[in-house]
């Protein structure tokens, strides 16, 4: 073999080395609104053309319900975590998490369903209800649900806690609870016969959409590869394709300041601390 061809073929060999030597391998942690298998389907995807561009690898971990997502950011588990606006600020306070990306297309709101069925148009029919909940964290669906019916109406909820979305919507189209707090994305990712027994009485206010955070070991060349992958990847069919799964429809950057308003909004008394 010539001197030049084997020179060429070490270079090579030695680039890809070294290339693997300087990857790094980071854990992502995302909320659990929907079932296991579909959270796999739509992020393990993602994560796979993120790595590509990044050259990092990204492991996809996903907790059985928001409880257990919550006590796994609040002790620092994830290298980066697809969160609720309110578990944003709440993994800052407790590890330093930073929000880096969000969609910029669209805001978050909490819808509050009942069966298509029902007499009840309004909120202000509501008496001391049973309402069905993902978990008293889950920030439209439940957090900011839960405040607003108290102090904006002066309802006292009994809630029922029933781990996921598609639980709280089961339950109100099969008439176990009278009502059940969502967000409209998951809502529309239901069945359409679940859908058709399903009515929107109420909407709450809106707040910055999910972001994806880092936590602060994660080094900045690494945060920022993350954010410039994703934005370049939304430049492709196919990333704008996978991109919406989440949904996420027009990713930009995020930082803390997106989510501070919150703080004003008393969801601290509503707030269960695990």
């Amino acid at each position: 073999m010539p001197v030049r061809i084997l020179l060429s073929l070490t270079m090579v060999l030695l680039s890809a080395y070294w290339a693997n030597a300087n990857a790094a391998e980071y854990s992502v942690g995302v909320v659990p609104q929907f079932t296991t298998q579909k959270i796999n389907d739509i992020w393990s995807p993602l994560l796979q053309a993120l790595g590509e561009k990044t050259g990092d690898s990204y492991s996809l971990a996903i907790e059985r319900d928001i409880n257990e997502f919550e006590a796994a950011f609040a002790q620092g588990d994830y290298d980066f975590a697809y969160l609720n606006p309110w578990h944003a600020l709440v993994a800052n306070r407790k590890q330093g998490y930073q929000p880096i990306l969000r969609d910029g297309a669209r805001a978050l709101t909490g819808i509050l369903v009942v069966n298509a069925e029902s007499d009840i148009t309004s909120v202000g029919q509501l008496s001391e209800p049973e309402i069905a909940f993902p978990s008293p964290n889950a920030l439209g669906a439940s957090l900011l649900m839960r405040a607003e019916l108290s102090m904006q109406y002066g309802i006292d909820v009994r809630p029922l806690y029933v781990r996921t979305h598609p639980s709280v919507y089961l339950n109100v189209a099969l008439g176990k609870s009278i009502a059940g707090g969502g967000v409209m994305r998951t809502l529309l990712a239901q069945p359409q016969v679940i859908q058709d027994q399903l009515r929107v009485i109420y909407e709450t206010k809106a707040i910055a959409p999910h972001p994806v955070s880092a936590h602060p070991r994660v080094n900045a060349k690494a945060v920022e590869g993350f954010q410039r992958a994703a934005l370049e990847l939304m430049q492709t069919p196919s990333g704008k394709a996978l991109f919406a799964q989440i949904p996420m429809q027009s990713p930009r950057k995020a930082t803390l300041a997106d989510y501070t308003p919150l703080e004003e909004w008393r969801l601290d008394e509503f707030y269960v601390a695990n």
